[in-house]
């Protein structure tokens, strides 16, 4: 038996990156998987890879479309057990040349879009009345100062916090909530980074993981899978840092 068999898991960001491999690996383990996103195509088309999924546009942004996704969820399914907020996106900026228009996108999608996400579905649970898990996806960016984020990192901060809230005030109604934070992961959104693209910068990078290399998508949707399943049942409020070991 899967170690998800009959829970429904709602993915925001899966259309692509760490979002498609924790829907890919859900799947397998017996959840039904529901991604969700902006990109369309791209959501589509990893949903219909993935047997017994399906795909839902959601601009996390949006409190209505937060709702109607829940509702369209709910009615075909019966109920939510396991959300992953995952959607987010990254800016590479010094402090003072950050304008506050990206400013406000960066925090709509990657702060305003988990507290959204967060009580739609908590809304949704204590109405189905089982519990469940709410894994949202910050970052090592969220554990210390990082260096030319200092939207990015606000805002990953801002999902720790509000992780800690969450299981402070639902844990009587069965709703664990946790927070992951990977490190130097590969995928669609860090590909142009110079760790990526630059093999000296590369390389530097890797020398300074204590594992010897950067981060692949199954590493966060491993952990993922920890903290949604019953195996994490004694686990809430906490930051699991999936790293290789440079936050120590």
């Amino acid at each position: 038996m899967g170690r998800l068999d009959g829970k429904v898991a709602v993915i925001t960001g899966g259309a692509r990156g760490q979002g498609a491999e924790e829907g890919r690996l859900f799947a397998s383990e017996g959840a039904t998987v529901v991604l969700t996103d902006v990109l369309d195509e791209d959501g589509a088309r990893t949903a219909d890879a993935i047997q017994g999924a399906q795909y839902l546009h959601l601009d996390v942004r949006s409190e209505s479309q937060w709702q109607q996704t829940i509702d369209a969820i709910v009615a075909r399914h019966g109920r939510v057990d396991v959300l992953v907020n995952n959607a987010g996106i990254d800016l590479a900026k010094r402090f003072e040349h950050t304008t506050l228009e990206e400013w406000e996108r960066i925090v709509a999608i990657n702060q305003t879009g988990v507290f959204l996400g967060m009580r739609t579905v908590a809304r949704a649970m204590f109405a189905a009345n089982r519990g469940g898990s709410i894994i949202n996806i910050s970052s090592v960016a969220g554990m210390e100062g990082a260096k030319g984020r200092a939207a990015y990192g606000s805002t990953k901060w801002a999902v720790r916090g509000i992780t800690k809230v969450g299981a402070m005030e639902w844990g009587d109604r069965g709703i664990r909530v946790n927070s992951i934070h990977p490190g130097i992961i590969e995928t669609p959104m860090t590909a142009g980074l110079r760790a990526f693209t630059d093999a000296d910068v590369h390389a530097r990078t890797v020398r300074t993981i204590p594992l010897g290399r950067v981060g692949q998508p199954i590493d966060i949707a491993n952990m993922a899978l920890f903290l949604a399943s019953d195996e994490s049942a004694y686990c809430t409020g906490q930051e699991f840092v999936v790293d290789g070991g440079i936050h120590h």
